[in-house]
């Protein structure tokens, strides 16, 4: 017999019109149909958006990926040195600018290795150190002097010319004093030939702080001039020798270099600075004009090539970040700098 009863019409409801095997399945509600919709949709959005994710965090990977690749592009690319291309006859050009210290662009390493280049260099006819520094280390100072004079020697055809634009002081004119001749502008600050050592006391501070100074060592010199201890009168007077000492050596070697072309007036070597006009009367300079005027009109070849030591890319960005700042603050808040001024 059918499990249907064909006389009787089947009514919503009405338990004796269902199936004998499907009377145990549970029946949903219509509602339960759109939830299972709507939960589809959420999911289906989710995945969408995780796609969209995976899709934008591989685009800016790339995108990181290329700027480091761009940038050591930059670094190693033979088109990124400092020195031009050069073709034909030529004025070299090396740069000192800024404080001559060894860890810094004008260092002893980079102005000679730059004053090398130029000189070996077979169509270089002159060379020109254009300078724009206020000086610094005497060390530093004293090895491209020495080495101007062992490369005049070395290439007696060829001469060097220094060009002071803003400054020109101290160990700068110390350098520039090895040149054949010295060019500045008018307004040009030349000069301060003299020695200059500086430092701070914190013992007074310390007192009022309540700190005690703890200082051990072995030889007793060894906390020579130690800013946190009360100065000694022979300390002070044995870093007036070495300052002496090294003054002595920088007016040796300008009177060296410059000769009878200084004027004779004992304000030289005190460590007055003067300007271009002054300096000229003063034989410290030997005419007013530019890195242009020199190389046309002293040289005679106008085209110019540097030769110059450059940061890299990736200095630049370290420097801006100012990581040194710090290191260099606490250098001059404890350390004694001999330093030509």
């Amino acid at each position: 017999m059918s499990d249907w009863d064909s006389d009787k019409t089947p009514e919503w409801g009405d338990k004796s019109a269902e199936p004998r095997s499907g009377r145990n399945q549970p029946r949903l509600p219509p509602e339960s149909g759109r939830d299972w919709r709507l939960i589809e949709k959420l999911v289906m959005s989710l995945q969408s958006e995780q796609r969209r994710s995976r899709r934008w965090g591989i685009f800016f990977k790339l995108l990181t990926f290329a700027y480091l690749f761009a940038l050591l592009a930059i670094v190693w690319s033979p088109f990124g040195g400092s020195l031009d291309a050069a073709t034909g006859k030529h004025t070299a050009v090396v740069e000192i600018n800024g404080p001559i210290a060894a860890d810094e662009l004008a260092s002893a390493d980079n102005i000679v290795g730059s004053l090398r280049s130029a000189f070996e260099q077979e169509d270089a006819v002159a060379v020109i150190l254009r300078i724009n520094s206020p000086g610094g280390s005497p060390v530093q100072s004293g090895y491209v002097y020495d080495e101007i004079k062992r490369l005049r020697d070395e290439y007696p055809e060829k001469k060097v010319y220094a060009v002071i634009s803003d400054v020109g002081a101290s160990g700068a004119y110390y350098i520039a004093a090895a040149a054949d001749e010295i060019y500045a502008n008018r307004a040009s600050l030349v000069g301060s030939i003299g020695v200059v050592a500086g430092g701070f006391g914190f013992t007074g501070a310390m007192d009022k702080l309540g700190v005690e100074r703890r200082l051990y060592t072995a030889g007793e010199n060894k906390a020579f001039l130690d800013p946190f201890s009360p100065q000694q009168e022979q300390e002070v007077a044995f870093w007036q020798d070495v300052l002496e000492n090294t003054h002595q050596q920088f007016i040796a070697a300008v009177k060296e270099g410059r000769g009878d072309r200084l004027a004779d007036d004992e304000r030289l070597f005190s460590g007055l600075v003067w300007s271009g006009e002054q300096a000229l009367e003063l034989g410290l300079i030997d005419g007013l004009g530019s890195t242009s005027y020199v190389a046309k009109q002293i040289v005679g070849q106008e085209d110019l090539v540097d030769y110059s030591h450059r940061k890299g890319p990736l200095r630049d960005i370290v420097d801006q970040l100012g990581v040194s700042f710090g290191q260099g603050l606490v250098g001059q808040l404890v350390e004694s700098r001999l330093e030509l001024r």
